[in-house]
């Protein structure tokens, strides 16, 4: 982290940006920063214009009107100055043809003057070792991803952006980038995320930003989220434990509905409610399941399936 960028505490400064394609407005007049040292999220169903957002912030693309500082620069027109600074996991990869994830990596490395020793312990962290001679086109989709990032992070950049990074990765390896990310994050790198995992946002973020239709619609961090939703929480009691009635009919039960193989019951009194579930015996097998992120994400961008 340079001493610039530490005094001011900013790493991303994004004002007004809009852009358009024809009568489709992709992001429309979206301001926001990111802290130094932030892990810094942004959210929103397909087509919400969270690409299109990255690829602005990082000056892959040109704003139709505002701009943007990255660590103090500006990010348009293309900043050869940054380059050795910001790392950009794109959300579709390319790689050079017929060469093994250890010689993509040295190359992408060589490109910043580092060292192959330098990429080869990248290949490592992200769990790709043991494919180190494995041709990119022989990896799989998750193992792809995970180069992506390798790639992205090899010259040590000190703000990283990471555009669904965890896509096509099984859960264990979902998780291990998870260590990853918290780990970057610890020695004092600023990342920037775009994701549809809302656990996975909620489990990292710092802060998110809820978009939808090119609009920011929410900013906070994702606790705050929550709770200002003020959403009931939700507790799932076995069947044969409790009858839809007699859930019902509980002081403090907002509703009750039958959901065939549970009684689900909606309460902004949950510790009353529990205590009279306890006196009944009816805990064996109880759930409660308070408001999360993705409660937040649906009552802001609503239900519908978006392709």
């Amino acid at each position: 982290m340079t001493s610039e960028t530490a005094q001011s505490g900013v790493a991303i400064e994004a004002t007004g940006l809009r852009k358009v394609y024809g009568d489709l407005v992709a992001v429309d007049d979206v301001s926001f920063s990111v802290g130094s040292g932030e892990i810094f999220g942004i959210l929103g169903p397909n087509g919400a214009g969270k690409t299109t957002i990255l690829e602005m912030v990082e000056g892959l693309r040109r704003p139709d009107a505002g701009s943007c500082t990255l660590l103090g620069e500006a990010s348009w027109p293309r900043n050869q100055r940054l380059l050795p600074r910001i790392g950009v996991q794109l959300q579709a990869s390319a790689f050079f043809e017929r060469l093994t994830a250890r010689e993509q990596l040295r190359t992408f490395a060589s490109l910043y003057g580092v060292g192959p020793a330098q990429a080869d312990a990248w290949l490592e962290r992200v769990g790709l070792g043991e494919k180190a001679d494995t041709r990119t086109e022989k990896l799989s989709g998750g193992q792809v991803q995970r180069l992506a990032i390798a790639c992205a992070l090899v010259h040590e950049p000190e703000l990283v952006f990471l555009d669904e990074p965890t896509a096509a990765i099984d859960p264990q390896a979902r998780r291990n980038l998870w260590d990853l990310l918290r780990s970057l994050n610890a020695e004092g790198r600023t990342l920037v995320l775009t994701t549809h995992y809302l656990d996975e946002a909620e489990a990292l973020c710092d802060r998110v930003a809820i978009m939808d239709r090119g609009s920011i619609l929410q900013l906070d961090a994702p606790a705050a989220l929550v709770r200002g939703l003020d959403a009931p929480v939700r507790i799932f009691v076995a069947p044969h434990q409790v009858t839809l009635d007699e859930a019902a009919a509980i002081e403090g039960v907002d509703e009750a509905v039958d959901d065939e193989s549970t009684i689900v019951v909606s309460t902004r009194r949950p510790s009353e409610v529990l205590a009279e579930l306890a006196a009944r015996g009816a805990l064996e097998g109880l759930q409660v399941r308070a408001a999360t992120l993705e409660d937040v994400f649906l009552d802001l961008t609503g239900r519908e399936y978006r392709a």
